[in-house]
């Protein structure tokens, strides 16, 4: 093991997400064999008692299109959440006879990005899957594609993948599909190598990323699993990016795929989910002071700091707050509902409170439901 990535040798506990392509056959149906060669690796990492895996897990949709008789994919989303819901049930009957060869105990839990960006939901979440962990099962993790709608998804398990490694505290994250890292050029193509370590996001500032996969089973592509490494590694996650093939390899420190290193801290998680998994459903215009207020003192929104109020939305929905240009400079749970909006604005809490009621002396943004954008 190379000193580089000795950490993930020590990683404790690691989430491992593997794609549609590397569990699937192109035509639909998952392919036991590939599956059970991702088990033999996952159980016999935990073996020793030492380490815990999460799998997040893509294949519902690809596992259901041979037995619904679908050839291909489908775009439309009802057709997509009917396979689900028939590729779901064979994707963790699957893992569960094959984890039992190891007497390994498999839970599955579907998630939206809704019930993640949600105060309640959220901590729901990660009380599961550490009692799972903390009960010695192995959680299969999937994005709920029977009940997601475009608005609440979080469009592919990539992200989803790195949300999970930051609500579970993990260790290290590691990325498997059907591409053995990420590559200086298109890697069918002589000349181009493989790039063994990032840094930073300026090591890939001159490298076109491609955006789909070879099997064409799946809804990623390099485009997503590199957003989700750096989304994971500004987390204060270290991540290897391979193929499903080598993941032996991979989580014994070898020197396989493309190795990204932590770059920045961890920070509340929940905001983490805000930031990256959620949808606005509208927004808020802040007058001057506002954004002064809320992006360099970080406080909460109040009602006298908001000049206008666009979308429906209604109250712990997420909402983008803009400046006068129109720049959105920070992502927020809404305390009310767009209706009741207008007549809060610009006035104070206490002069609401007397005419309204004390239920409008509060943030229509608190401080803890809100996260600063990038510039």
């Amino acid at each position: 093991m190379t000193g580089v990535r000795q950490a993930v040798g020590e990683a404790r506990r690691i989430v491992v997400k593997v794609g549609s392509s590397s569990l699937t056959t192109a035509s639909g149906g998952l392919d036991a064999d590939r599956v059970d060669a991702l088990v033999d690796v996952l159980a016999k990492i935990r073996s020793g008692g030492e380490r815990e895996i999460v799998l997040v897990s893509s294949g519902a949709i690809a596992a259901g299109l041979a037995p619904l008789g679908l050839r291909r994919r489908p775009r439309d989303l009802a057709r997509q959440q009917a396979a689900a819901s028939v590729g779901q049930g064979l994707l963790v009957a699957r893992y569960t006879a094959s984890f039992a060869r190891y007497g390994v105990r498999v839970g599955q839990v579907l998630l939206t990005s809704d019930d993640m960006s949600r105060r309640a939901h959220h901590r729901n979440a990660s009380r599961t899957l550490d009692e799972l962990l903390a009960m010695g099962a192995l959680p299969v993790v999937n994005e709920n594609d029977t009940v997601a709608t475009d608005e609440i998804r979080f469009g592919d398990n990539d992200r989803l993948a790195a949300l999970v490694a930051h609500l579970v505290r993990a260790d290290l994250l590691v990325l498997l599909s059907d591409v053995d890292g990420v590559y200086d050029g298109d890697p069918s193509k002589p000349g181009t190598s493989r790039i063994a370590q990032v840094r930073g996001p300026g090591d890939l500032a001159h490298v076109e990323i491609g955006s789909a996969g070879k099997a064409g089973v799946g809804t990623g592509g390099m485009v997503t699993k590199v957003e989700a490494a750096r989304i994971a590694a500004a987390a204060g996650i270290p991540v290897v990016l391979t193929s499903a093939v080598h993941a032996a390899e991979a989580l014994s420190g070898g020197d396989t795929g493309t190795y990204f290193h932590a770059t920045g801290k961890r920070s509340a998680d929940r905001l983490l989910w805000l930031q990256h998994a959620s949808t606005p459903q509208g927004s808020l215009t802040l007058d001057d002071g506002a954004v002064r207020a809320v992006v360099d003192r970080r406080k909460s929104l109040l009602p006298a700091g908001i000049a206008a109020v666009q979308g429906e939305f209604s109250a712990g929905d997420p909402v983008e707050l803009r400046d006068a240009t129109g720049r959105a400079v920070a992502r927020g749970l809404v305390s009310f509902d767009a209706k009741e909006i207008p007549q809060l604005i610009g006035r104070s809490t206490r002069e609401l409170a007397r005419e309204l009621g004390p239920a409008y002396e509060r943030e229509v943004v608190h401080r803890d439901d809100l996260v600063l954008l990038e510039p």
